[in-house]
Formats: structure tokens, C-alpha cells, sequence
């Protein structure tokens, strides 16, 4: 799917959220990488198989809660 050099890393990969927006719908709350991968503002995804990737959102620390 990417055109562009140097690739993208392909959906797959761990760092599959690298890859480049092809398109955005913030007000949706979800964008679409260029390796096919469907992005979600609350860090979850969906591959390009079907796959679910559950949210992974770090949790908020106490130091940072303090803030």
C-alpha cells in the first residue's frame, strides 16, 4: 500500500502506528494509516485482517494526576 520511501512499516509490525495518515476524521475520533491500519483516539485498532488491537492507552500515574 505506501508508496512513499522510505515504507512504512507494514500493519504487522509493532510500530505499525507510524505509517503514515492517509486520512482523518478527528470529529470521528479515527484516521486510516497508509499500511491499512484503522486508528482510533482511544488507541485502539483495527487491521487490515479483521484483527481488533484493544485500546492500549497508558494509564495516568499519580505524579502526572497531580499535575
Amino acid at each position: 500500500m505506501c508508496q512513499h520511501k522510505p515504507a512504512c512499516p507494514s500493519a504487522e509490525a509493532t510500530d505499525r502506528e507510524a505509517a503514515v495518515v492517509v486520512t482523518a476524521y478527528p470529529e470521528q475520533g479515527w484516521s486510516q494509516l497508509c499500511n491499512g491500519v484503522f486508528l482510533f483516539d482511544d488507541t485502539g485498532e483495527i487491521l487490515p485482517d479483521g484483527k481488533i488491537i484493544a485500546p492500549h492507552r497508558l494509564a495516568a500515574t499519580a505524579s502526572s494526576a497531580a499535575a
